[in-house]
């Protein structure tokens, strides 16, 4: 199936490639989404902690076996730059909001401008879906400041730069644990109240960038992945979790297909306007997108 193309109407022929920021690029969603962006002519910018595979990090997901996550910021660009696109990795993390500033700072500089925000990076440690006897106040805090706050304030730090240009699109990565009870306890492969609490948080941002500055030429999407076949999910709810075999699960090439179809398809607008989360797996079905 072809590529989508950037959304003609925002961005006239004789103007240069738009760019898009994906945070978490690293591996999974955000590293596939790298890929189907830059493979659509978009210049692309990734940020995440992990700049070079095997990196040991402070609150690092592993698999079980204590080994790491495969993926680097530098293999996501390899593969992005293998596609023919242009593309600038920068290493940030969302604890730490100087490198969140320096991560916007130097893909402004470096490409001109950010027309496409993707918040998909989260704080990743098995203490987000701690059971609640288990969950203290501050890996509860953690969580909040790596899932809420960060992305917030990727976003609002962002807002002027994307009015001052005439626009622009975000898009938070959110989750169904935002809006559901989970369906079994997180020892038994659902998720914690701290996963889902900031995930909920995240999910309000969208509707108030939209209701404040739709009429300037911004749009933000609230989304829902779904469960999908990612490292992280795995070391987090087990290689074959209850999750999975009740609600089945899509590959991160597939939900890559759909965020690009948010940020180009002339009928994506109107979804905006939801207050619902964005099903990204219904548009891959409904759109035959993968």
């Amino acid at each position: 199936m072809a590529e989508a193309t950037f959304f003609h109407e925002d961005f006239p022929l004789n103007t240069p490639a738009p760019v898009v920021l994906i945070t978490g690029a690293s591996r999974g969603i955000g590293a596939a989404t790298a890929e189907a962006f830059g493979r659509a002519g978009w210049r692309v910018a990734i940020a995440a902690r992990t700049h070079e595979a095997s990196q040991p990090l402070a609150h690092q997901l592993r698999r079980p076996d204590g080994r790491l996550l495969a993926g680097s910021l530098a293999t996501t660009a390899e593969a992005v730059r293998a596609s023919g696109a242009e593309v600038f990795a920068q290493a940030m993390d969302l604890m730490d909001t100087a490198s969140m500033d320096a991560a916007l700072d130097a893909v402004v500089k470096h490409f001109g401008r950010i027309d496409l925000l993707i918040n998909n990076a989260v704080y990743q440690d098995r203490e987000i879906n701690a059971m609640l006897l288990e969950l203290d106040d501050a890996a509860l805090q953690r969580t909040l400041a790596g899932n809420v706050v960060a992305p917030f304030h990727l976003a609002r730090r962002l807002l002027p730069t994307m009015l001052a240009q005439g626009g622009g699109q975000i898009i938070n990565v959110c989750s169904g644990a935002g809006q559901n009870d989970p369906p079994v306890p997180a020892n038994q492969g659902g998720w914690g109240f701290a996963y889902g609490a900031s995930k909920a948080g995240l999910a309000r941002l969208a509707g108030c960038i939209n209701r404040e500055h739709g009429a300037q030429g911004l749009r933000a999407f609230s989304v829902n992945p779904g469960l999908v076949t990612t490292e992280a999910v795995a070391a987090t709810l087990g290689e074959d979790g209850a999750l999975a075999k009740r609600y089945g699960a899509m590959a991160p090439p597939a939900i890559a297909a759909s965020l690009l179809w948010l940020a180009t398809d002339p009928r994506a607008p109107e979804l905006s306007q939801q207050p619902a989360l964005i099903e990204l797996q219904a548009l891959v079905r409904a759109h035959r997108l993968a």
